[in-house]
């Protein structure tokens, strides 16, 4: 590929809301070219606007990069079919993977570069590198850390990828692993809430009408409380975040990258 090419682009998990969002965006910048459509293999055929949907085998012959809003169990499935083929790059912005779906993607970068988030925006990608440089600064003992989401009623996994990475960054400025302190909804036991732990990191979940995405990390300490939060207010967001990382993906080395790898927020 030429660098005065543009980037051809296929899309997994078309017929899907972000999916659709994507092919719009793209569709509307001179940089990509559509080049395959893709969803689940039962669909093959069926047109969207001028492009039938392709299987994927197909597909990954024919770009530079996929990007994937599917689901965890399908983008697992398309990482390792990408790899065995060696390429293209992948963009997931799945969510709710097992531990083995998580293991299968970490294989696959090895042999193939992947951008894997649970949030391309933009904005979302700096809240995360900031939570952990204050986590960093605030320790345990003083600050306690609980993280808020809201999602439309048909999200399915709870926290959210988003929620669950800003987990991440938060007990990675503390130094430690987010499963040894993650705590869920807090359930009543005997007529009162379970004390918190010093270090826990708290999450609290809503699920309602449409509500595009709502995070927010509050640090609580003694006599004052600081808030960072993020609001999405249009899919397009996270669409025009992962044509970001198509763009900046194509002809990287195989491994296993994030949104502040693209972003270039180091320390």
């Amino acid at each position: 590929m030429s660098r005065n090419d543009p980037i051809r682009v296929g899309i997994a998990g078309a017929l899907g809301r972000m999916g659709g969002e994507v092919i719009k965006q793209a569709a509307q910048r001179s940089e990509f070219r559509l080049a395959a459509l893709f969803d689940r293999p039962e669909c093959e055929g069926t047109k969207l606007g001028e492009h039938p949907l392709t299987d994927a085998k197909h597909a990954l012959t024919l770009c530079d990069v996929i990007i994937d809003f599917s689901s965890g169990g399908a983008s697992a499935e398309l990482a390792h079919l990408t790899a065995d083929g060696g390429g293209p790059a992948l963009i997931i912005g799945s969510t709710g993977f097992s531990q083995s779906e998580t293991a299968a993607v970490l294989a696959a970068s090895e042999r193939i570069a992947i951008v894997k988030s649970g949030n391309f925006s933009i904005g979302v990608a700096v809240l995360a590198a900031l939570v952990e440089q204050i986590a960093r600064r605030l320790g345990p003992e003083d600050w306690d850390i609980e993280i808020f989401e809201a999602h439309h009623k048909q999200k399915r996994d709870a926290p959210s990828g988003t929620a669950l990475a800003l987990g991440e960054a938060a007990a990675s400025g503390r130094g430690v692993k987010l499963a040894d302190v993650e705590v869920g909804a807090r359930a009543r036991a005997s007529g009162a809430h379970p004390e918190r732990r010093p270090g826990d990191i708290g999450f609290s979940v809503m699920r309602g009408g449409e509500i595009v995405g709502e995070h927010s990390v509050v640090f609580a300490g003694e006599g004052e409380i600081l808030t960072l939060s993020h609001s999405a207010r249009d899919r397009r967001i996270f669409a025009l975040g992962a044509l970001r990382a198509a763009a900046w993906i194509v002809d990287r080395s195989p491994g296993l990258y994030g949104m502040k790898d693209v972003l270039a927020l180091g320390d």
